[in-house]
């Protein structure tokens, strides 16, 4: 990946900004780095609403920690009650459903709908300790579930409204669950998604759970278990509008949110409270340069880690006023997400570089039908934004004006940790630029050494942080093996990174896609971004796969933008496109043209699938966040037919 432009913020962004310059940006880390505990107690009294405060800041018994030892807090309270003053009749939701209906929710109204839920969950004798699934639709009453859950101290588990039965009686079970909250369904491209039929089969397999509060939202004919599931508004019906926040420890399990992986078996990464709301605080004002007139949309699903801290707790907390959209950005056209951000005066802007792609792909038309100037910030996260999309994105979508937040982090680590501060931070498009304060990252090698500036290794992350995972659900062992054994005592991201002579952080994907072909370690990014950099391509894969001579040969899957044919002649030209971007060694032995690519239901390109094709010719991973199971048999018969 090239570094071929500078974007310095504007002198306009930087007289606005939280963080306005080098010289602040650079105060803040010194001050995190050097006196650690009195910058994060800082933060956190500034932050945060504290019931009682925290005898001591943190405790690090690697690798376990515990932050804000003692203190007592309430997460809903936090995004709820202390604005009631200030902020009572401020939106806090901007609600567009698929079908075109809308609502807005105050903060005053929504903390009413979260206190009526919550009375009813307590009237049902639902206490702090207990556990809660929500599988629900991008409405505001999953919003309303997590915060009444938060609000009593039960500890819930959003699972994505797309995963299967099967996937949903998995995460019932690993969570011991007593409580599931759903809807009759949600909308999605114009069609029905039937989740209560789909939980009625997960529970057929989960005899434990006792009750099945169901929102009524399509209006679909669903079967209704006596004694075990009732209507939302029935459960609800005659609820006082007021319930006390509980005073809870900061070390409160807030929630569990489960990541597949290879072994098939679904991880559940726990987070807490008072550390994680006072990190998802502080990086909203940070990161995203909130401010109290914005209009702020993270397109999310609250079923990722992203809807969590960026859409729920993050925002709220800070008083932000949040669009929230049920349905999918290409439908009933693919201008919908264009239309929203005009309708709304959306002003912040926050979503996927798999989404932005797609969006590229349809061409420039679609955004050029609708005023986006109240636009003023964008931002990317999911995985690592090759520097065509970035320029794309900056050009059409922001007019050349916008800085784009390119947001790296993880399920594991509660918020952002490397990213611009837009006000200070040169951005460098496909860079996520520099840590945040208080983030000790590294890239560094097998025994945990720094690597000279421009070299590949592993990140890593030296010091804990409030937001960081406590542990994976119910398997300690599981949680020390995967993230602090590799280099015992620090935090092994997984992925592999390089820094260049200016600090700035070059994320290059997973450890596992990385090849070596030849003796020369070749990050799968890299040639995916040179791909992506041909006028032809939209979105490209890369895995190797094993080559008797060469140890590994590089095979790229490439779906290309409108107006382009595959063939030979192009296969030919795209390899020696990337030999001559990168070096004869990373010509690609084979350019598969494809449709589209394998993702999970966050937009992510699953290449460990596209690695057992092209080793083994079958799938036998873990395919529960697999959107659309069809891509991955039309790409396996075609690899037959070969």
């Amino acid at each position: 990946m090239q570094e071929l432009s500078l974007y310095p913020p504007s002198p306009e962004f930087s007289a606005r900004a939280h963080v306005p310059d080098l010289d602040a940006y650079q105060a803040l880390r010194r001050r995190a780095a050097e006196h650690p505990e009195e910058f994060w107690a800082e933060m956190a009294e500034k932050e945060v609403h504290w019931f009682e405060k925290w005898h001591h800041v943190f405790e690090w018994h690697p690798p376990f920690v515990k932050w804000f030892v003692g203190a007592k807090t309430n997460a809903s309270y936090n995004c709820l009650d202390r604005h009631m003053a200030r902020r009572g009749a401020k939106p806090a939701i901007l609600f567009e459903g698929e079908p075109g209906d809308r609502r807005v929710l105050t903060y005053a109204e929504l903390h009413q709908h979260v206190c009526r839920f919550a009375n009813a969950l307590k009237a049902r004798g639902y206490r702090a300790g207990d556990r809660a699934i929500i599988y629900m639709p991008m409405v505001p009453e999953s919003v309303v579930a997590m915060l009444a859950c938060a609000r009593l101290g039960i500890t819930h588990s959003v699972v994505f409204g797309g995963f299967s039965a099967e996937a949903l009686k998995a995460r019932i079970q690993d969570l011991d669950a007593h409580l599931v909250i759903t809807a009759d369904g949600g909308w999605r491209r114009g069609r029905e998604v039937r989740l209560k039929d789909a939980a009625d089969e997960a529970l057929a397999g989960c005899p434990g759970v006792r009750d099945v509060i169901v929102l009524r939202r399509t209006g679909g004919q669903v079967r209704m278990q006596e004694g075990r599931d009732q209507w939302w508004h029935d459960f609800e019906a005659g609820a006082a509008p007021d319930c006390p926040a509980e005073p809870l420890d900061a070390e409160h399990p807030l929630f569990v949110l489960y990541t597949s992986g290879t072994t098939g078996k679904p991880k559940g990464i726990l987070h807490t409270t008072g550390g994680y709301l006072t990190y998802v605080t502080c990086t909203m004002k940070w990161v995203f340069d909130l401010k109290e007139d914005d209009i702020y949309w993270c397109t999310a699903d609250i079923g990722w880690v992203t809807g969590h801290s960026y859409l729920v707790y993050g925002p709220l907390s800070a008083g932000a006023t949040c669009v929230m959209y049920e349905g999918a950005p290409d439908y009933p056209a693919w201008d919908r997400w264009w239309e929203i951000v005009a309708r709304y005066r959306v002003t912040i802007f926050y979503t996927s570089p798999t989404a932005i792609r797609a969006l590229l792909k349809q061409g420039d038309a679609w955004p050029a039908k609708h005023d986006l100037s109240s636009l003023r910030l964008l931002g990317s996260v999911g995985e690592p934004i090759n520097p065509a999309a970035w320029e794309w994105y900056h050009r059409v979508i922001g007019h050349g004006r916008c800085p784009i937040v390119d947001t790296w982090w993880q399920t594991e680590t509660g918020g952002i940790l490397i990213a611009p501060m837009p006000g200070a931070v040169p951005l460098k498009p496909g860079s996520a630029t520099l840590p945040m304060p208080g983030i000790e990252a590294e890239v560094v090698d097998f025994h945990g050494n720094p690597v000279p500036d421009g070299t590949e290794g592993f990140l890593v992350i030296r010091r804990p942080w409030p937001s960081m995972l406590r542990t994976i659900w119910g398997d300690p062992q599981r949680y020390e093996q995967q993230y602090f054994s590799r280099i015992p005592g620090i935090y092994f991201t997984g992925d592999a990174a390089r820094r260049d002579a200016d600090g700035y952080f070059w994320i290059l994907g997973r450890v596992d896609d990385v090849m070596n072909v030849s003796g020369h370690r070749l990050s799968t990014m890299e040639v995916e971004s040179a791909l992506v950099r041909h006028p032809a391509v939209a979105e490209a894969a890369v895995v190797g796969k094993p080559h008797e001579i060469t140890g590994q040969a590089v095979c790229c899957f490439v779906t290309l933008k409108q107006g382009y044919e595959p063939g030979d002649g192009l296969a030919k030209e795209l390899r020696q496109w990337v030999a001559h971007e990168i070096g004869a060694f990373a010509r690609p032995e084979e350019i598969r043209f494809t449709e589209a690519l394998p993702k999970t239901r966050s937009g992510k390109i699953m290449r460990r699938l596209l690695r057992e094709i092209v080793t083994s010719h079958t799938v036998t991973g873990d395919v529960t966040t697999l959107e659309d199971m069809g891509v991955i048999t039309r790409l396996a018969s075609q690899h037959d037919e070969d």
